[in-house]
């Protein structure tokens, strides 16, 4: 049985708190700032949960929230599902994500709701359900892959 797993569900290895941290090291572009603007706000076993306040920098007309706004706030939730499982490997890669936007996403808050469908020693596959508005309709809903690279000796 894989290592990360423990009676058949995905055992995390980083809290949201440590995988912040990390983000901030790495990828600051994104997860720098006070407050970080993508963020992890939950890990669990097999998921997590990240979150955006989308302002005004991330709307298109319409008060509407950018599609690069939704896919990046679904790819980073990827990010932090396999970093939390796998632990802090920085060339964890995107190498698919396909998304469906579904309604529109008012500015504000925008959770990303990611769990694993498959962790392989070479590859992690999850969904994620991205939610906004007052009643957390799902906006838009990705599913994509993660390439994690090879341990190396001695680690």
């Amino acid at each position: 049985m894989d290592q990360r797993q423990l009676h058949g569900a995905y055992v995390p290895v980083m809290g949201a708190e440590e995988v912040n941290r990390f983000l901030r090291e790495v990828f600051p572009q994104a997860c720098g700032g006070d407050p970080q603007e993508y963020r992890a706000t939950d890990v669990r076993p097999g998921g997590c949960t990240v979150h955006l306040d989308a302002g005004f920098k991330h709307l298109r007309p319409g008060n509407t929230v950018s599609g690069p706004s939704l896919f990046a706030l679904a790819d980073i939730g990827g990010y932090v599902c396999a970093l939390s499982h796998i632990g802090p490997e920085a060339l964890a890669v995107t190498t698919n994500l396909n998304i469906n936007f579904m309604r529109k996403a008012v500015a504000g808050t925008v959770e990303g709701h990611c769990r694993i469908l498959k962790l392989g020693r070479r590859l992690m596959i999850f969904e994620a359900e991205i939610v906004a508005g007052e009643h957390s309709e799902i906006v838009a809903h990705a599913t994509g892959t993660y390439s994690i690279p090879p341990v190396r000796a001695g680690s």
